[in-house]
């Protein structure tokens, strides 16, 4: 029965996710750090991450091409989880947690935070993914397609203020033509280590973050040199 039910999950979800960034391949890599996470932590629930894991950016398209800036993908996609699991005969319990480590997985709502050891996994594994080489792989992936610079050289407290609504972190980008996978890097990725939740996460994000300064300042170096 929950084999039937993870699989009916998993086609509805390879169906809906198309962003280059957020596709399915990102889910399996969540997943798979999700389930190292989860060694340290015998009394989580696997099976309550397993589905969160799943569904939590189904709705991350309709928040990037939201000219109102109203759509939250986090709360949005919560919500729908709750319909959707219901339809499926998922317990009311199950499904309470579920919509929590999605509601709460992101950093920038600002709101409610992770309270649960299943949501603080989730939320760890989903920020480590963007980190390391594949994190500069999916900044550039994204830069691409939204028409960012490759590289920037603006001053970063001077970017902040000029084209971040909201500042370090939480800030939203006025104009993604000004913005850059270095500036994304400064204003947001080196930070995630100090916001995740558990040890074993904290210690692969500092290693991620290693590559990634090495991998900027070689950068900088080839496009100033």
């Amino acid at each position: 029965m929950w084999f039937r039910k993870i699989e009916e999950i998993r086609r509805f979800v390879r169906k809906r996710l198309k962003s280059s960034a957020h596709d399915y391949d990102h889910i399996l890599r969540v997943d798979r750090i999700s389930k190292f996470l989860l060694t340290g932590h015998s009394e989580a629930d696997s099976d309550v991450i397993e589905v969160a894991v799943l569904l939590h950016d189904l709705f991350r398209v309709a928040e990037d091409t939201d000219k109102t800036d109203k759509i939250d993908h986090a709360l949005k996609g919560a919500e729908f989880a709750d319909g959707y699991l219901k339809k499926q005969k998922f317990k009311s319990d199950f499904i309470s947690k579920v919509c929590h480590c999605i509601r709460v997985h992101r950093y920038r709502v600002g709101r409610e935070k992770p309270e649960t050891i299943e949501a603080k996994i989730l939320f760890d594994s989903d920020k480590i993914d963007v980190l390391g080489a594949v994190g500069v792989a999916r900044a550039f992936m994204v830069a691409g397609e939204y028409g960012e610079r490759i590289y920037s050289d603006a001053e970063v407290e001077d970017y902040i203020k000029f084209n971040l609504k909201g500042g370090v972190l939480r800030g939203r980008i006025k104009d993604l033509k000004l913005h850059s996978p270095n500036l994304e890097f400064e204003t947001k990725f080196k930070h995630i280590p100090d916001l995740l939740f558990t040890k074993e996460g904290r210690k692969i994000a500092k290693e991620r973050i290693k590559f990634m300064e090495n991998f900027f300042k070689q950068l900088k170096e080839e496009i100033t040199g």
